[in-house]
This record gives C-alpha cells, structure tokens and sequence, in this order.
C-alpha cells in the first residue's frame, strides 16, 4: 500500500472544517451530538459501533471515514483480529472496491497505532 497519511489527512480535515464549524455552529454541534449519542454503549458497545462505522467508510470508500474510525478504534482497544473479521464481512459485501479500502485500513491501523511514531 502506498504511503498514505491517515493522521495528516484527519488533521487536514479538520483544519479545513475550522472555518465551517465556525460559520455554522449549530449544525456542526448537531452533527456532533448525533455522533456522540450513536456511538454512545447501548445494546451495541462503542467498539461494535465503532467497527460497523469503519466498515460504512471502507464500502463507501472514504479515506476520510477510514482515518477517523480506525484512530476510535484504537482508543477502544480494538484487536487486530476484531478489525480483519470485520474487513471480510466488508470484502464479502462489497466485493473487490472494499477490499482495496479494505487493504487502506490495514495500513491506517499499522500506521496510528498508539506505540507507533
């Protein structure tokens, strides 16, 4: 895989949102809201949650969605293996387009790994 900066790409997203959050505060704290409330533990945990959310970027094919959930992902401890299982279910349901995203959070989740430089 290429070498491709998810945390630069994270951080380039937000700076460019910078001027949008601030030109339209009430809508970006409702989209913060609606992401805090759907990702919040229920009958799903956060890590579920998480992981069914990276999988929506990796069949939408959003580098940016990639970026976002696999750096939640490693906040909420998710394993190696928890990632893989959920990448093949992306595989099998989205055929050979997510398995090309599939193989860009693979290198997203080697490359933000938190005892990673």
């Amino acid at each position: 895989m290429s070498t491709f900066d998810h945390s630069g790409l994270i951080q380039d997203i937000n700076d460019s949102l910078a001027p949008f959050r601030k030109a339209q505060p009430e809508a970006m704290a409702g989209f913060g809201q609606l992401a805090r409330a759907a990702i919040t533990d229920g009958a799903l945990s956060a890590k579920q949650k998480e992981l069914i959310a990276l999988a929506i970027g990796v069949t939408q094919r959003c580098s940016g969605c990639i970026g976002f959930h696999v750096k939640a992902l490693h906040r909420l401890e998710c394993t190696r293996p928890e990632l893989e299982e959920m990448l093949a279910v992306c595989v099998y349901m989205g055929g050979g387009p997510a398995l090309m995203y599939a193989a860009e959070a693979i290198t997203a989740w080697e490359k933000m790994q938190p005892n990673k430089g």
